[in-house]
């Protein structure tokens, strides 16, 4: 993936912060960071979003999440943590390759906003249930 940022960083072609590697995974400062702390966490084989990844890619990665994030904790002393991930253009995703924000919290105002806004008033208990079964469905296939 000669033209991805990512894998550029990972190759040493671009610099980058390092703040962790091992033989699969990649994670250093973000360079336009939302809060001080800002973290990504990426796999070393390029994958583009979390759809691309194995079970064993996400697993390994997952399993060092709770290192950086305790990381950030003891260090910083944030009030809360943060993990985003996007996966496509409409999700957000600007770089594609995976890649995994950890973006600690230390207060209402430090520049983060995340929102939702509910549709409550178009899931019903019924139409919850409905779209859970379709879910289920697909999960024992």
């Amino acid at each position: 993936m000669t033209e991805c940022i990512f894998c550029k960083i990972i190759e040493g072609t671009i610099p980058s912060v390092k703040i962790y590697e091992d033989e699969n995974v990649f994670a250093f400062m973000d360079i336009m960071p939302v809060t001080k702390g800002h973290v990504l966490l990426i796999p070393k084989t390029h994958r583009e979003n979390v759809y691309d990844l194995t079970e064993e890619e996400a697993a390994h990665l997952f399993s060092v999440a709770p290192k950086i994030a305790n990381a950030l904790k003891d260090e910083f002393k944030p009030a809360g943590l943060n993990l985003l991930q996007n996966n496509g253009a409409p999700a957000g995703q600007a770089v594609f390759h995976f890649h995994l924000h950890f973006i600690p919290r230390y207060d209402e105002t430090d520049g983060f906003r995340p929102t939702f806004e509910t549709k409550e008033s178009e899931s019903s208990t019924e139409r919850i249930q409905e779209i859970a079964a379709q879910i289920r469905a697909k999960l024992e296939n």
